[in-house]
């Protein structure tokens, strides 16, 4: 049977609540606004993080950091821009063996205004809050190196009179937006400006106690004509590799090609206002808010933790253990679960937890999930042994989900059984499969992991999918000729999330699934109604639903681009609804 689905498929109390109180419009997003004292300093918040090989540029990863959530394009007089005294910073760990960043990118930013006389943010060829940066690079823990110094952040897209016209800056807007990218004196290509928000999700439906897709429709893309402002940039696959790591990967699959990326934004721990309104700023840097996996603060971390987890690096999280029980037990897993909460959430009825994987493996939140095999034979070898990882995987009873949602978010996922494709393993999940990703830098915490010697997946190609790796081993699993064969090979979309972040990736619908345990799925741990006596494939009814599963909002509102820094140009203010 072959299977095929629908792929379009700072201190303690944050600086001051007055903090840019001119923005205390309503905002809402994704990975944005997700704890309570970030959402008062919408400059320094994290909305997006991508990490992806380049498609038209395979020598090279570019990371994308986004920030300032739901910007309205007409948002005068005074538009977004990012903030002075905030550090943007891009952090990548390359190396288990050194917990810590092994490559940061720093960005501030400086303002100016042209023409103090007038209200009008662009008139007469001069702007105001016109924005220039500073790029600052660190390698292997050294000091910060400048490599870009007064780079260009374009002006929002405001409308014709202020862009195109005589009495504007006489340009075009594309103009404008192609001429802020540069080329950083250590080769890396940058771009920091305004772009449409890539991030869609239909955030009512969601956030209305898991009403997504919408009982009562219509589903929604809450971010559709909405800005953010970007950091992108481009670096060479050189620049990111791990001293002593060969020029040229060994497969694929190569362990020493594994990065784990996150950004954050920090502000000097004390502001001091005078009577004249002159700030001054003074103190530690003090980081108040990051990114790694998307939607991990919003969907995974309560709010008691929140502002917690924003303030702590990745490394941290080595020592804070308490958070990896939010991993273990997830409350979005009581909600796919008819023994919990899963009738009060209709919406997530395809979703459902295995609680009789195989008829013997329960992973519905406080079970034991593969704990059971703690010690036996048949684990020897694997990655849940204890001579292989230590108790990193099977740490203890009641923490079913160990096995798959924590790696995902923690450590990234091992070529090492049982974490290979169903394929060839004649029903047996601990036997070896067909190798599928690696992934795998346990270094800490929530980063985005990501292989960079895997291919990128063309864009125009028939089996690109929005799925990522949910539709990588669905290939892998149920179409020729990569279910016939347990040799190593690429199969498309595995550069896709939760192996880095494509703009494209439908990532609520992939966490959502992972929840439901399609990970464990995919290496062979199947759905509960998958009876070997009875079935001629593991693709039952249950894992059907799973698959097809959709919030009802799968793309973004408008296409990317096929060059860097592939976001699209922002939203024009006279051009979008009020």
């Amino acid at each position: 049977m072959k299977f095929y689905f629908d792929s379009r498929s700072v201190v303690q109390k944050l600086l001051s609540t007055s903090l840019l109180s001119f923005f205390c419009i309503i905002l809402f997003a994704s990975s944005h606004r997700e704890a309570p004292l970030i959402a008062n300093d919408p400059l320094a918040d994290n909305t997006d993080l991508y990490a992806f090989r380049s498609p038209d540029n395979p020598n090279t990863i570019t990371i994308i950091a986004n920030y300032i959530p739901a910007e309205v394009p007409f948002g005068g007089p005074n538009y977004h821009t990012f903030g002075e005294n905030i550090r943007y910073e891009i952090h990548i760990d390359n190396d288990v063996n050194t917990p810590m960043d092994d490559v940061t990118y720093r960005m501030t930013f400086n303002q100016i205004n042209e023409d103090p006389t007038t209200f009008f943010n662009i008139r007469l060829g001069l702007q105001n809050i016109k924005t220039t940066y500073t790029l600052e690079r660190s390698m292997s823990g050294g000091p910060f190196e400048v490599i870009v110094s007064n780079g260009i952040v374009p002006p929002n897209n405001i409308g014709p009179r202020s862009i195109e016209s005589g009495v504007g800056l006489n340009t075009t807007y594309d103009a404008l937006f192609q001429g802020a990218i540069t080329t950083a004196s250590t080769g890396e290509r940058v771009f920091a400006g305004p772009v449409d928000d890539p991030f869609f999700v239909d955030l009512g439906a969601i956030f209305d106690l898991g009403d997504s897709p919408r009982q009562n429709g219509p589903n929604r893309d809450a971010l559709a004509r909405y800005n953010v402002h970007t950091i992108a940039l481009q670096i060479p696959i050189s620049t990111l590799l791990k001293v002593g790591a060969p020029a040229q990967p060994t497969s694929i699959l190569d362990a020493d090609y594994v990065i784990g990326v996150w950004a954050s934004a920090s502000r000097p721990a004390i502001k001091t206002m005078t009577a004249g309104n002159e700030a001054t700023f003074s103190g530690d840097w003090i980081q108040v808010s990051r990114i790694g996996m998307p939607l991990t603060n919003e969907a995974v971390i309560p709010i008691g933790d929140k502002d917690a987890w924003n303030r702590a690096t990745p490394y941290d999280e080595i020592a804070e253990t308490t958070w990896d029980e939010y991993f273990y037990n997830p409350e979005l897993a009581l909600y796919m679960d008819d023994d919990q909460f899963g009738g009060a959430v209709p919406s997530f009825a395809p979703l459902r937890v295995q609680t009789a994987s195989l008829g013997a493996f329960d992973f519905s939140n406080g079970a034991d999930g593969l704990f059971g095999l703690k010690g036996a034979d048949a684990l020897a070898g694997t990655a849940l042994d204890d001579a292989v990882f230590g108790t990193l995987l099977l740490p203890a009873p009641g923490k079913p989900r160990s096995v798959d949602l924590w790696p995902t978010f923690h450590t990234g996922v091992p070529n090492v059984i049982p974490y290979q494709l169903a394929t060839g393993k004649g029903g047996n999940p601990l036997a070896a499969g067909k190798p599928f990703i690696n992934n795998f830098l346990p270094n800490g915490g929530d980063m985005l992991r990501l292989n960079m010697a895997v291919p990128p997946t063309p864009r125009n190609d028939a089996n690109f999918s929005s799925l990522g790796l949910v539709q990588a081993a669905a290939i892998g699993l149920t179409v020729a000729p990569f279910n016939t064969s347990t040799t190593l090979e690429f199969i498309p979309n595995m550069d896709g999330f939760p192996n880095g972040r494509r703009l494209e990736d439908d990532v609520t619908r992939i966490e959502l699934q992972a929840v439901s345990g399609v990970v464990l799925a995919a290496v062979g741990l199947w759905y509960d109604d998958f009876d070997p006596n009875t079935s001629d494939s593991p693709v039952t009814q249950d894992l059907l639903n799973v698959l097809t599963y959709t919030t009802g909002v799968e793309e973004n509102d408008i296409e990317f681009s096929n060059s860097f820094p592939y976001v699209a140009q922002p939203w024009r203010g006279t051009e979008v609804g009020q």
